[in-house]
């Protein structure tokens, strides 16, 4: 289950983010070379940190405008924590039995400079959320049916805001 979240997210990240790259010439030199620290997860969903850490890395390596290196090499490090994995209810049918629910994921982010410890960003939320429905089982491609499949629409949602964040904004 763990490799099929991470496949599924990788090829909704590959369909969908590429018009995030950057320039890499605008770039500021003291934040081009990037370490991405593992989030520390706050959620009962094992793993969750570090399989948005991996998403996060390979949006970051696919964009190709920072380059992701080791701490010690890195003129940047983004950290952070994943707060919060809800799974709630969003429709019930007449009978009151539910049949559509909506994955809710936060997370927040730091983005510093290494060698002075200056914040290019600190504490940034980032939210995701997509629903998906019991009964549609015949759903269009691309629209989220059971919660593994919302779950990486969710996480596809905060990695396009990320990269949106740190690589646009430089």
């Amino acid at each position: 289950m763990h490799r099929f979240f991470l496949l599924l997210a990788m090829v909704l990240f590959l369909s969908g983010c590429s018009v995030y790259t950057a320039s890499s010439g605008r770039v500021d030199d003291n934040i081009k070379r990037v370490y991405v620290e593992y989030l520390e997860n706050m959620t009962a969903e094992p793993n969750l940190g570090v399989d948005i850490s991996d998403i996060i890395i390979r949006a970051i390596q696919v964009d190709n405008t920072l380059k992701i290196v080791d701490e010690s090499s890195s003129d940047s490090i983004i950290s952070g924590k994943v707060l919060r994995y809800k799974l709630q209810e969003v429709f019930a049918r007449e009978n009151l039995t539910v049949n559509e629910y909506q994955v809710q994921i936060a997370v927040v982010l730091d983005f510093r400079i290494r060698s002075t410890g200056e914040a290019l960003f600190s504490n940034k939320r980032f939210i995701g959320s997509a629903n998906y429905n019991l009964d549609d089982a015949n759903a269009p491609e691309g629209v989220a049916t059971d919660e593994t499949s919302a779950r990486s629409e969710a996480v596809d949602q905060i990695v396009r805001d990320i990269l949106a964040q740190v690589v646009e904004e430089w």
